[in-house]
Protein backbone atom coordinates (compact mmCIF):
# COMPACT_ATOMS: atom_id res chain seq x y z
CA UNK A 1 0.00 0.00 0.00
CA UNK A 2 1.45 3.38 -0.91
CA UNK A 3 1.49 6.35 1.41
CA UNK A 4 -1.11 8.24 -0.63
CA UNK A 5 -3.68 5.43 -0.36
CA UNK A 6 -3.24 4.61 3.32
CA UNK A 7 -5.65 5.96 5.93
CA UNK A 8 -2.92 6.79 8.41
CA UNK A 9 -0.35 8.92 6.67
CA UNK A 10 1.58 12.02 7.69
CA UNK A 11 -1.05 14.48 6.53
CA UNK A 12 -4.06 16.36 7.90
CA UNK A 13 -6.70 13.76 7.06
CA UNK A 14 -9.88 13.12 9.06
CA UNK A 15 -8.47 9.80 10.31
CA UNK A 16 -5.17 11.29 11.55
CA UNK A 17 -6.97 14.23 13.20
CA UNK A 18 -9.36 11.82 14.94
CA UNK A 19 -6.45 9.68 16.10
CA UNK A 20 -4.65 12.77 17.40
CA UNK A 21 -7.72 13.87 19.39
CA UNK A 22 -8.27 10.35 20.70
CA UNK A 23 -4.58 10.23 21.65
CA UNK A 24 -4.89 13.48 23.62
CA UNK A 25 -7.93 12.04 25.41
CA UNK A 26 -6.08 8.86 26.41
CA UNK A 27 -2.77 10.49 27.28
CA UNK A 28 -1.19 13.77 26.17
CA UNK A 29 1.99 12.01 25.05
CA UNK A 30 0.02 9.90 22.56
CA UNK A 31 -1.63 12.99 21.15
CA UNK A 32 1.71 14.76 20.83
CA UNK A 33 3.19 11.70 19.14
CA UNK A 34 0.38 11.69 16.58
CA UNK A 35 0.77 15.44 16.04
CA UNK A 36 4.50 14.95 15.46
CA UNK A 37 3.73 12.16 13.00
CA UNK A 38 1.30 14.38 11.10
CA UNK A 39 3.80 17.23 10.89
CA UNK A 40 7.12 15.38 10.39
CA UNK A 41 6.03 11.87 9.39
CA UNK A 42 6.92 12.33 5.73
CA UNK A 43 10.57 12.61 6.80
CA UNK A 44 10.47 9.28 8.66
CA UNK A 45 10.64 7.18 5.50
CA UNK A 46 13.77 8.96 4.31
CA UNK A 47 15.26 8.90 7.79
CA UNK A 48 14.68 5.16 8.15
CA UNK A 49 16.37 4.64 4.81
CA UNK A 50 19.34 6.74 6.00
CA UNK A 51 19.55 4.75 9.24
CA UNK A 52 19.35 1.46 7.34
CA UNK A 53 22.09 2.58 4.96
CA UNK A 54 24.35 3.69 7.83
CA UNK A 55 23.95 0.40 9.69
CA UNK A 56 24.54 -1.58 6.49
CA UNK A 57 27.74 0.39 5.88
CA UNK A 58 28.87 -0.23 9.45
CA UNK A 59 28.09 -3.93 9.15
CA UNK A 60 29.98 -4.09 5.86
CA UNK A 61 32.96 -2.32 7.42
CA UNK A 62 33.19 -4.78 10.31
CA UNK A 63 32.59 -8.47 9.99
CA UNK A 64 30.70 -10.62 12.44
CA UNK A 65 33.75 -11.21 14.66
CA UNK A 66 35.20 -7.71 14.52
CA UNK A 67 37.36 -8.46 11.50
CA UNK A 68 37.46 -5.78 8.85
CA UNK A 69 35.38 -6.40 5.76
CA UNK A 70 38.34 -6.25 3.40
CA UNK A 71 39.33 -9.69 4.68
CA UNK A 72 35.86 -11.18 4.52
CA UNK A 73 33.68 -12.09 1.59
CA UNK A 74 30.01 -11.94 0.92
CA UNK A 75 29.94 -15.70 0.33
CA UNK A 76 30.72 -18.34 2.89
CA UNK A 77 33.26 -20.17 0.73
CA UNK A 78 36.33 -18.19 1.67
CA UNK A 79 38.12 -15.00 0.80
CA UNK A 80 37.93 -12.83 -2.26
CA UNK A 81 40.66 -13.27 -4.79
CA UNK A 82 42.71 -10.16 -5.57
CA UNK A 83 43.75 -11.22 -9.05
CA UNK A 84 47.40 -11.62 -8.02
CA UNK A 85 47.89 -15.38 -7.89
CA UNK A 86 51.14 -15.23 -5.92
CA UNK A 87 49.63 -12.97 -3.26
CA UNK A 88 46.45 -15.04 -3.03
CA UNK A 89 48.49 -18.26 -2.61
CA UNK A 90 50.69 -16.65 0.05
CA UNK A 91 47.64 -15.31 1.89
CA UNK A 92 45.93 -18.71 1.85
CA UNK A 93 49.09 -20.38 3.18
CA UNK A 94 49.44 -17.76 5.95
CA UNK A 95 45.78 -18.08 6.90
CA UNK A 96 46.11 -21.86 7.04
CA UNK A 97 49.22 -21.50 9.22
CA UNK A 98 47.37 -19.09 11.51
CA UNK A 99 44.41 -21.47 11.73
CA UNK A 100 46.80 -24.28 12.73
CA UNK A 101 48.40 -22.03 15.38
CA UNK A 102 44.97 -21.08 16.71
CA UNK A 103 43.99 -24.74 16.89
CA UNK A 104 47.21 -25.54 18.81
CA UNK A 105 46.58 -22.64 21.18
CA UNK A 106 43.01 -23.78 21.75
CA UNK A 107 44.23 -27.31 22.52
CA UNK A 108 46.86 -25.96 24.92
CA UNK A 109 44.22 -23.83 26.61
CA UNK A 110 41.93 -26.82 27.00
CA UNK A 111 44.80 -28.86 28.51
CA UNK A 112 45.65 -26.04 30.91
CA UNK A 113 42.01 -25.64 31.92
CA UNK A 114 41.87 -29.37 32.67
CA UNK A 115 45.11 -29.12 34.70
CA UNK A 116 43.71 -26.21 36.73
CA UNK A 117 40.47 -28.13 37.32
CA UNK A 118 42.45 -31.10 38.63
CA UNK A 119 44.51 -28.82 40.89
CA UNK A 120 41.34 -27.28 42.30
CA UNK A 121 39.84 -30.71 42.78
CA UNK A 122 42.94 -31.91 44.63
CA UNK A 123 42.99 -28.78 46.80
CA UNK A 124 39.29 -29.11 47.55
CA UNK A 125 39.75 -32.77 48.43
CA UNK A 126 42.67 -31.90 50.72
CA UNK A 127 40.64 -29.17 52.45
CA UNK A 128 37.67 -31.49 52.84
CA UNK A 129 39.83 -34.26 54.29
CA UNK A 130 41.36 -31.76 56.70
CA UNK A 131 37.86 -30.62 57.71
CA UNK A 132 36.73 -34.19 58.30
CA UNK A 133 39.84 -34.98 60.34
CA UNK A 134 39.44 -31.84 62.47
CA UNK A 135 35.74 -32.48 62.90
CA UNK A 136 36.45 -36.02 63.99
CA UNK A 137 39.00 -34.82 66.57
CA UNK A 138 36.53 -32.22 67.88
CA UNK A 139 33.82 -34.83 68.30
CA UNK A 140 36.22 -37.20 70.08
CA UNK A 141 37.55 -34.45 72.36
CA UNK A 142 33.98 -33.42 73.26
CA UNK A 143 33.23 -36.99 74.32
CA UNK A 144 36.43 -37.16 76.42
CA UNK A 145 35.57 -33.98 78.32
CA UNK A 146 32.17 -35.29 79.18
CA UNK A 147 30.37 -32.32 77.72
CA UNK A 148 27.48 -34.57 76.84
CA UNK A 149 25.69 -35.56 80.05
CA UNK A 150 24.94 -39.20 80.55
CA UNK A 151 21.46 -39.61 82.12
CA UNK A 152 21.29 -43.38 82.18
Amino acid sequence: MTATRSFIRPAWTPVTIALMIFGFILHPVLGLAMLAYIIWGDRLEGMSGDIREATDNLAAKFGRNGETASYRTSHAGGFQRTGNVAFDDWREAELKRLDDERRKLDEARAEFDEYVRELRRARDLEEFDSFRNNRGKNIDSDDDRGSVPNFS
